[in-house]
């Protein structure tokens, strides 16, 4: 069967089997690895190649308008990112004077909906640290270099999920190369 002309597929799968396929995914990578660090790289580097890609659905999805500081890309990965793909939006706060540091802080992060508690051999397992990939990758993307580490976890006690984003030029460094 053909499908009719000018029909956009939207495809999407429920967040149960995302979650669940996500968390079967690290227990594997668990599995192959005997080092938690190796497993962390290993969801960077993943989370990395999808964000290089999702950026393209996201400016085409989203149809935003180009962020003209550290301060609104970071509101636009809180409000627009975060929501149209993992269905919540972390509330922003800066974390320096220079305004290139800030932490994504998410109440209820969706990734671990099905996980009460990390293995007390796995203490150093950054289970989500694919979302630090993703950021970096899609960041990088559109020309903005940054290190994407988590600050605090839940599974590991915390009392919120924080990701800390810090942009590495600063927007002067940026201002300087385009006018020449």
């Amino acid at each position: 069967m053909s499908r009719p002309p000018g029909r956009k597929e939207n495809h999407k799968i429920s967040r149960e089997l995302f979650v669940l396929t996500y968390g079967a995914l690290v227990a594997q990578l668990c599995k192959d690895y005997e080092k938690d660090e190796d497993v962390n790289t290993f969801l960077d580097r993943m989370g990395y190649g999808i964000g290089v890609r999702l950026i393209d659905d996201f400016l085409a999805r989203s149809a935003v308008k180009k962020c003209r500081s550290y301060s609104e890309t970071a509101d636009m990965i809180a409000q627009v990112a975060f929501k149209m793909y993992l269905g919540v939006t972390p509330s922003v706060s800066c974390s320096n004077t220079a305004g290139n540091e800030f932490s994504l802080i998410l109440d209820k992060n969706p990734l671990v909906d099905f996980v009460e508690e990390l293995p007390a051999e796995r203490a150093s397992l950054c289970y989500c640290n694919l979302l630090c990939g993703v950021i970096r990758g899609a960041l990088e993307m559109v020309q903005l270099a940054a290190e994407v580490t988590f600050l605090q976890d839940r599974l590991k006690g915390d009392a919120v999920t924080e990701i800390g984003i810090t942009f590495l030029r600063k927007a002067e460094d940026r201002k300087h190369k385009r006018n020449k």
